[in-house]
């Protein structure tokens, strides 16, 4: 086992799980998930399903290894937050536009010896909401860690994905990942091992499905590819548009913290001063324009808008729309 993979077992195995062994049984079917794992609105006339691939624990010092431990701290108190590891969420979306059917981003996927069994929920959840893996016309990809294409890698997954499957990336990010540079992230022990086995595996059993694009890509009718850069070089944002309605799917470009902290330095970001002012940028925007954002590991649904807060920003989620 990998020093990532023990690292993640051992968080793991701090997770706790509701029962209700103890609750009157009324003969009624027990749900198998008592939250919701899929929220649905639209952008125009592109259908929009934000998927939830679960919850990946994971150090609190990761949401910004270059602030004042004091400062963190108290940030994560007043986000009523644990100091030592707290649940990321993992969020995907399926978009419909025409007649393509497009996944942006894969979720983390399946590994028996991670011992997460709240990640890696995609392909369960795609079929709880009538979605079959062969009605997907393209992947949009916002960069290849291993949280983000995982879902391509669960055996038997490749078999029932169409022979004729876009897969829509950066070339920046194919390039990086021949050879990446990992001097400026701060990650537990064993993690850039995991994250470079995981591009490279995927590299390897799609590469005859890649699209590569330089700055942006239509792959549908108003769904746009940008690369941004920063988090990774080939990092891109998913920009929907239609009828006057946009939606930015920002990866993680954007991170809980980066509203009331935009300079902090994710651990997985490497390059973390460029990655800050592509936050900046795009917080800035979406706070002028009023458009809806979605990002990874914003939590569930992570659908909301941006304000400014004099130096900073903040995020004002959805009123959900029963």
């Amino acid at each position: 086992m990998s020093q990532a993979e023990a690292a993640l077992r051992t968080i793991g195995q701090k997770e706790t799980k509701m029962s209700l062994d103890n609750t009157v049984n009324t003969g009624r079917p027990v749900p198998e998930e008592l939250v919701p794992s899929r929220y649905a609105l639209r952008i125009g006339e592109i259908e929009v399903l934000v998927v939830s691939d679960g919850v990946l624990p994971l150090p609190t010092k990761m949401l910004g290894h270059n602030a004042d431990p004091a400062v963190r701290a108290a940030w994560l108190d007043d986000m009523f937050l644990p100091q030592d590891a707290f649940d990321w969420s993992l969020n995907v979306v399926v978009v419909r536009s025409g007649s393509q059917t497009i996944l942006i981003d894969a979720g983390l996927g399946l590994d028996p010896d991670l011992n997460l069994p709240r990640a890696g929920q995609l392909v369960k959840r795609l079929e709880a909401a009538g979605i079959d893996l062969a009605s997907v016309t393209d992947v949009v990809l916002t960069h290849m860690h291993m949280d983000h294409v995982g879902g391509l890698l669960v055996d038997g997954v490749k078999d029932r994905l169409r022979p004729d499957l876009r897969i829509h990336v950066a070339a920046a990010e194919v390039k990086f990942w021949e050879s990446p540079d990992f001097t400026h992230v701060s990650m537990p022990p064993g993690f850039p091992d995991a994250l470079r086995a995981a591009a490279k595996k995927f590299a390897k059993e799609y590469r005859n499905q890649l699209r590569l694009f330089d700055e942006q890509h239509e792959v549908a009718p108003g769904v746009v590819a940008v690369r941004t850069g920063g988090h990774t070089p080939g990092h891109s944002v998913v920009r929907l548009a239609s009828g006057g309605d946009r939606l930015t799917f920002a990866g993680d470009a954007v991170f809980a913290v980066g509203f009331d902290h935009p300079d902090w330095h994710n651990g997985f970001e490497h390059d973390p001063e460029e990655a800050a002012r592509v936050r900046v940028r795009l917080l800035t925007e979406l706070a002028e324009t009023g458009e809806q954002l979605v990002a990874t590991h914003l939590p569930f649904p992570s659908v909301g808008r941006v304000a400014v807060d004099g130096d900073a920003f903040r995020w004002v989620p959805i009123f959900w729309d029963y």
